[in-house]
């Protein structure tokens, strides 16, 4: 899929590229327009056509067909072409930044077990029946719900939960599909199949809600509705009023009725509209926001209040420690030792390196008398 998006793409690169060639020839051979002009727009004609077909009139791509021409008509051949480019690198730029958004958040919630590891062999987590006893070494993710029969160690949950501190799991207690061991080995005795676990309950809701959601109409193809009509139905009224009016011939009715169509083409809503949406969707996404798509960054604009949950999204949930006051410069490696699960947090933490930077910082103090 992601060659074949890649070949689209590429063609129509191609094909702007070749038909801007020919745009410049034209200024010496005017034939060469039209050539350019069917090359950069023979996929919005044939749109408009099957939509014509369907009784779908009055959208961008009927607006365009007729407005560009209607410049061929009255040999305003260089309008006619550049419509069709800049729509489609306006399109292009669009459903790059779409893609790119798209791509990171596949990324993201890519987070489906591979495997799942059962008396020492890999299987997939389908295949795993309730009651056995899968090993998670440090850095795999949890195949399957389950509970801890053997050993003890920090589970990083934020996948599921958007929690980042990371939970302690011990014998006896359950953890989740899709969390990832942080620091030791662990057998889990799956206690549901793959297709009741967590984590496919949760890539389901993301599947489904995708395609349960409803397309929001482009902008360009709601205004062309309106706005298409009202300037087809000018124009008709001027080709057949002028001669009347102003006592002319319908061959000249008809080409100002066309010039008039060329001139209300909105060239630079077309262009416009897919290049807000581009500089939106990759504005966003250089700051780590994604987007999935211009449908959904309109419906942002209708946002009167946002809730965020702070530990993960606002704040990155990775800790540090700032200053150590101790009258013993052990005290830190004593802490290391301790045997309680909060401090086998903070153990983990120094593995990170983030305690470990610190560990130079211990200040002492001067122990006060205790009695006289």
């Amino acid at each position: 899929m992601e060659h074949n998006y890649e070949e689209e793409k590429r063609f129509i690169i191609l094909r702007v590229i070749i038909s801007l060639i020919f745009f410049g020839l034209g200024f010496l051979y005017p034939i060469l327009f039209i050539l350019a002009y069917f090359i950069a727009g023979y996929d919005i004609i044939w749109r408009a056509i099957k939509n014509i077909i369907n009784l779908e009139l009055f959208d961008e791509n009927f607006l365009m067909s007729v407005a560009t021409i209607g410049a061929l008509c009255i040999k305003e051949y260089p309008e006619a072409v550049m419509v069709m480019v800049l729509y489609q690198i306006g399109e292009y730029l669009q459903d790059k930044a779409i893609h790119k958004s798209k791509k990171s958040i596949n990324d993201l919630i890519n987070f489906r077990p591979e495997y799942a590891v059962v008396n020492g062999r890999r299987m997939q987590p389908e295949n795993v029946e309730i009651g056995e006893v899968v090993t998670v070494n440090t850095g795999e993710k949890i195949p399957l719900d389950g509970i801890v029969v053997e050993g003890s160690a920090l589970i990083d949950n934020s996948m599921l939960t958007g929690e980042s501190i990371p939970i302690y799991a011990e014998v006896g207690k359950e953890v989740l599909s899709g969390g990832i061991n942080l620091n030791s080995v662990l057998k889990i005795k799956v206690t549901k199949k793959y297709e009741q676990s967590t984590v496919h309950k949760i890539i389901q809701l993301i599947e489904s809600s995708a395609e349960k959601k409803a397309k929001t109409e482009k902008f360009i193809t709601k205004f062309a509705k309106i706005y298409t009509p009202i300037v087809v139905l000018i124009a008709l009224v001027l080709a057949l009023a002028l001669p009347a009016l102003l006592n002319i011939g319908y061959a000249e009715a008809i080409k100002r009725a066309l010039t008039f169509l060329v001139i209300s083409c909105p060239c630079a809503l077309i262009i416009s509209i897919p290049l807000t949406f581009f500089a939106g969707i990759g504005g966003a996404s250089n700051n780590g926001i994604l987007i999935k798509g211009g449908n959904y960054l309109e419906q942002l604009s209708k946002i009167g209040t946002i809730v965020f949950d702070k530990t993960g999204t606002l704040t990155t949930g990775i800790f540090g420690i700032r200053d150590i006051n101790s009258c013993d410069s052990d005290i830190l490696k004593y802490a290391m030792h301790t045997k309680t699960k909060y401090l086998k947090l903070l153990k983990y933490l120094k593995m990170q390196g983030t305690v470990l930077k610190h560990y130079g910082k211990v200040k002492l103090l001067k122990p006060e008398p205790q009695s006289m």
